[in-house]
């Protein structure tokens, strides 16, 4: 009896720590109102605590930048280090599975997502807390938490498997892209894996508000084709009253013809359904079709029209006249011997020019017939990750000009196949290494290295304005990470080392290129890098598209077609358009500052 008791003790005992992790496991652990004093105190109501921009401002004496929230570089050295600095210089890696989830929002026009992760067993015990940073693709941070244990908070290995979550992030646009970085606390010195980044996308507004509420989003669900005779009529749902929408398009494709049909209707006779004629469609052709709102950028239906030959009456064969039927004979062969003798003229005549011309006929035929068709080049898929490329600037010409730069990277990066590292998008890690180290380490880990080129470039930094006392003016000049100076102009003499030092090797000097803009002169292009394949941008976006995936753009009977990319097709994307108006708008502003300066 004593030997089953003692089992079962034992049994229980093994049990506990498996009991205590589900324990740890059962439910996300969110943020708590707690002071700073009471963190730094370490007392038993701050175990995991949320710091505002006042607790900053309280511990620090100013104001965080307004981008950035209550986040501050090096935020366990300032905030816990005063009294003992040892406790944040202790090894912590990154955290783990970090997801994205969607909350309820009663704004149909934006989205609202919370951030979970779990951290990593490694230096779990020196944990002091995480800071998370979201920023647009293609923007700047817009919004960082900070989140911190209390000081003399020690976790053990088992509660690596707790999940941790942000506060909510609210007002995000949808149907866009944003990056979301979560940072274990402290920040090692000399460790780069203290963060896992992830890229996710917001709710499209379909999703969200359902489609009959979205303009954009909407498009016809039911859709019924009918033939009668050589006339078709389509039949589709008409969009909700309160969308707005009041006229339709159709496009229809075959044998490289393209039919435009416009749809206007009159709502007060049927506001569910209408019916639209498709005309001077090809008899036994299979026709694609798509049918949307004529709204900008609205989704299309595709669908299919299959026409069928009509079969014609036989009575109209029964109404030929006995005259007309005993005169087409006579007439046939009347017609059948001229085109015989037509054509003997017309070929005796061509082989005399061509003996006096010394040509050969079967060379022709030859030819000919070995005319090949033209056919579209597909990219190789071996690679199994896409070229890395760095987008090197200079920001003295405008604001206009750097935003013109993010949104060339945020194309090249969704339409282009390619991973853009550009250092607007990783502030962290600028901040953390230094402009100059981070630069260097780019150029030396990317495939690729871009230069835009532009006045600025050439010409120093323009004197900076006084400082003002306005907390929103200290909060915008604190976006400026370091001299502008000793970032660019180091990093493009840096550039222009490596290309004249690979010139004098005879190496390749295929990872470099500059280019400009539109709005921007050749004689831009510094000294160092005109030995580089130089483009003008948006006009060459296929050729920098084939020098980042090294394939040709023609070959004999061969074309590298990417629609998104050519310089009438990229506009037609969100991205494209957006780069095609930050272009335009920076074009303005830098002839407006030429003419200001002149």
């Amino acid at each position: 009896m004593w030997r089953s008791a003692l089992v079962l003790y034992q049994l229980l005992a093994l049990c506990r720590p498996l009991w205590a992790q589900d324990d740890v496991t059962a439910a996300a652990i969110t943020p708590q109102d707690c002071s700073l004093d009471c963190i730094r105190q370490g007392g038993p109501g701050c175990e995991y605590c949320r710091i505002t921009r006042s607790d900053v401002r309280k511990a620090l004496g100013f104001n965080s930048i307004e981008a950035f929230g209550s986040c501050i570089p090096w935020p366990c050295f300032e905030l816990l280090g005063e009294e003992n600095p040892e406790i944040c210089r202790h090894y912590v890696q990154a955290p783990n599975d970090v997801t994205v989830e969607s909350l309820h929002e009663p704004n149909p026009t934006s989205d609202t997502i919370v951030v979970s992760w779990k951290p990593s067993y490694y230096g779990i015990a020196f944990l002091r807390g995480f800071q998370v940073s979201l920023q647009a693709l293609g923007g700047s941070t817009i919004a960082c938490q900070l989140l911190l244990f209390r000081r003399n908070l020690s976790l053990p290995a088992s509660h690596a498997q707790r999940v941790y979550k942000s506060d909510p992030f609210p007002g995000l646009s949808l149907g866009s892209q944003y990056a979301v970085t979560v940072m274990a606390l402290p920040v090692p010195e000399e460790w780069e894996r203290f963060y896992n980044s992830k890229i996710f996308s917001t709710r499209s507004c379909a999703e969200k508000n359902g489609l009959e509420q979205c303009k954009k989003d909407w498009y016809p669900k039911h859709i019924e084709v009918k033939q009668e005779g050589t006339a078709i009529t389509v039949t589709f749902n008409l969009a909700p009253p309160n969308l707005g929408i009041r006229s339709y398009f159709s496009l229809c494709y075959a044998n490289g013809m393209t039919k435009y049909t416009d749809i206007t209707f009159n709502s007060t006779i049927n506001k569910t359904h209408h019916s639209y004629q498709l005309n001077d469609l090809q008899e036994g052709t299979n026709y694609t079709c798509e049918i949307a709102a004529n709204e900008v950028d609205a989704v299309r239906k595709t669908f299919s029209v299959q026409v069928v030959r009509t079969q014609k009456e036989g009575a109209s064969l029964l109404s030929v006249t006995a005259s007309l039927a005993l005169m087409l004979p006579l007439c046939l062969a009347v017609v059948a011997m001229l085109v015989v003798l037509v054509a003997a003229l017309t070929r005796r005549k061509s082989k005399l020019q061509m003996k006096k011309l010394d040509m050969k006929p079967g060379i022709i035929k030859q030819h000919r017939e070995s005319g090949t068709q033209e056919e579209v080049v597909s990219l190789s898929r071996s690679k199994l990750t896409p070229p890395r490329l760095l987008i090197c600037y200079s920001s003295y010409d405008c604001p206009a000009h750097v935003k013109a730069v993010m949104q060339l990277g945020a194309f090249i990066q969704q339409h282009m196949g390619t991973q853009v590292c550009l250092d607007l998008w990783d502030s962290l890690s600028v901040a953390e290494e230094g402009s100059m180290a981070w630069h260097c380490r780019q150029i030396r880990e990317c495939d690729f290295v871009l230069v835009i080129c532009s006045r600025g470039l050439n010409h120093g930094p323009e004197p900076p304005e006084p400082e003002g006392d306005d907390e929103d003016e200290e909060a915008d000049t604190g976006l400026d990470f370091g001299s502008k100076a000793f970032r660019f102009n180091a990093a493009v003499h840096l550039i222009g080392e490596e290309v004249g030092r690979a010139k004098a090797r005879a190496q390749d000097l295929s990872k470099y290129m500059a280019a400009i803009f539109e709005y921007s002169e050749e004689a831009d292009i510094p000294t160092e890098l005109r030995l580089v394949s130089h483009y003008t941008l948006t006009v060459d976006l296929p050729l920098l598209f084939s020098h980042l995936h090294g394939v040709a753009l023609h070959r004999p009977g061969g074309y590298l077609k990417v629609t998104h990319i050519s310089e009438e097709g990229f506009a037609k994307l969100p991205a494209g358009a957006a780069l095609q108006w930050a272009i335009y708008e920076a074009g303005i502003a830098m002839r407006a500052k030429r003419h200001h300066s002149g």
